[in-house]
C-alpha cells in the first residue's frame, strides 16, 4: 500500500514507532543556522529559517507525544538505553533554541520563557531521572558499548537553557535580570563541569579501546559543538556583565573560561576531520542518511556563532574570517542533510 492511501493514524504509528530520541537536532541545527543568519545580517533567511523550524519543531512535538501515547514501551526502552538515551536532551536544546529565535528575531519574550520553562522542567526529568537509571541498572554495557559522543547532548542542552536565560534577562526588571543572569552563570558552570566529566570518558574510550569505522557516528561532532554553544554564553555573559555588577566583578574570569571552551573546541576540529576522512576515505564507510547528521551541522553552525559572537564581545576582529568560513559549511551541511531527509522520506 502506498504512502498517500494510508490512514493518518497509520502514517504517524509508522513515523512515530521508531522515532530517533535524538531527532530534535534537526530544531537544534535549523534555529542556531537561523541565528548566524541573523547574526550576519541576512535577516529575511534568517525568519524563513525560523518559520521552517517551528513546523520541525510541532511536527517532532506531535510525533514524540504519539509515541508516548502508543509506544510508550518503546520510548522508555531508548530512554533506558545508555546510547540513545542522552538523544533526548536535544528536546531540551530544541525548545531553548527556538526560545532564543523569539527574542533575537522578533523580541517575543514570554513565549520564549515559556519555551524556556518547558525546557527547565525536561532538563530536570532527564537529568536527574535518566542518570539516577544509568547509576541504578543492574546490567549496564562495557565502557567501550555504552559511551558516544551522543552523551554530550546533556552539556548542549544546559548551556542552551543558559544562553536562553541570558537573552531573557536582558527584557526584565532589575530583579528578575538579577535571577535571570544568575541562573545562566549557574548553568554555564554545571554544563562545563558535565563536559568535563563525560569528555574524559570518551577520550579514554576513543584512544584505549577498539576504534572501528562505523563507531564514528556524527554526534561525536557534539565534542566541539557544546564547547561552541559554551563560548557563545560566555560571550553572551560578558555582554551582560556591562549592567550586571556581580558578573562585572566576574569578568576577567568570564572572560577567560569562555576562551579555553572556545580553544577547547577548535582544538577538537583537525581530529574530528582527520578521523572523517579516515572514515569514508580510507574505510571506505558508505553516507545514508540518518537523523544523527542533524548532530554533525549543529556544530558547524554554533561554531560560526559562537565564534563571530565571541569576537564582538572581546574586540578580537581576526576572528571574523573563521567565523564566515564556518557559516559556509554549515549552510552547506544543512543543504545536504535536508536533502537526504526529504529523500528517505519520500521512499517511505
Amino acid at each position: 500500500m502506498i504512502a498517500s492511501q494510508r490512514s493518518l493514524p497509520a502514517l504517524l504509528n509508522s513515523w512515530s514507532k521508531d522515532l530517533a530520541p535524538a531527532y530534535f537536532s534537526l530544531v537544534m541545527a535549523t534555529g542556531v543556522l537561523s541565528l548566524t543568519f541573523a547574526a550576519f545580517g541576512l535577516q529575511v533567511l534568517a525568519f524563513v529559517l525560523f518559520a521552517i523550524n517551528v513546523l520541525f519543531y510541532v511536527w517532532l512535538c506531535l510525533l514524540t507525544l504519539w509515541r508516548l501515547r502508543y509506544f510508550r514501551r518503546f520510548l522508555y526502552a531508548d530512554f533506558l538505553d545508555f546510547q540513545k538515551g542522552p538523544g533526548f536532551f536535544t528536546l531540551v536544546a530544541g525548545s531553548a533554541v527556538l526560545g532564543s529565535q523569539l527574542v533575537v528575531l522578533f523580541s517575543n519574550y514570554y513565549m520564549a520563557t515559556a519555551l524556556w520553562l518547558l525546557g527547565m522542567i525536561l532538563w530536570f526529568i532527564l537529568t536527574y531521572g535518566m542518570f539516577s537509571a544509568f547509576t541504578i541498572r543492574l546490567q549496564k554495557p562495557t565502557l567501550e558499548k555504552g559511551i558516544t559522543g551522543t552523551w554530550l547532548l546533556a552539556v548542549v542542552a544546559t548551556q542552551s537553557l543558559a544562553t536562553l536565560a541570558v537573552l531573557l534577562a536582558a527584557e526584565w526588571s532589575p530583579l528578575q535580570r538579577l535571577e535571570f543572569n544568575f541562573v545562566a552563570l549557574s548553568l554555564w558552570l554545571w554544563g562545563g563541569m558535565f563536559y568535563i566529566w563525560i569528555v574524559v570518558l570518551i577520550f579514554y574510550r576513543y584512544t584505549f579501546f577498539k576504534f572501528d569505522a562505523e563507531d564514528l557516528v556524527p554526534p561525536y561532532w557534539i565534542n566541539m559543538g557544546a564547547m561552541a554553544i559554551s563560548t557563545l554564553t560566555g560571550a553572551l555573559l560578558i555582554d551582560n556583565g556591562q549592567e550586571a555588577p556581580y558578573l562585572h566583578s566576574l569578568l576577567p574570569f568570564l572572560k577567560g573560561f569562555t576562551v579555553f571552551y572556545w580553544a577547547t573546541g577548535s582544538w577538537w576540529i583537525p581530529l574530528l576531520v582527520v578521523l572523517e576522512v579516515w572514515r569514508h576515505g580510507v574505510q571506505r564507510q558508505p553516507i545514508h542518511y540518518s537523523p544523527l547528521y542533524w548532530g554533525m551541522v549543529f556544530p558547524l553552525a554554533m561554531y560560526s556563532l559562537s565564534t563571530r559572537r565571541l569576537a564582538a564581545s572581546m574586540g578580537l576582529p581576526f576572528l571574523q574570517p573563521l567565523a564566515l568560513i564556518f557559516f559556509a559549511l554549515a549552510c552547506v551541511a544543512w543543504v545536504l542533510v535536508l536533502a537526504g531527509m526529504i529523500r528517505q522520506a519520500s521512499q517511505h
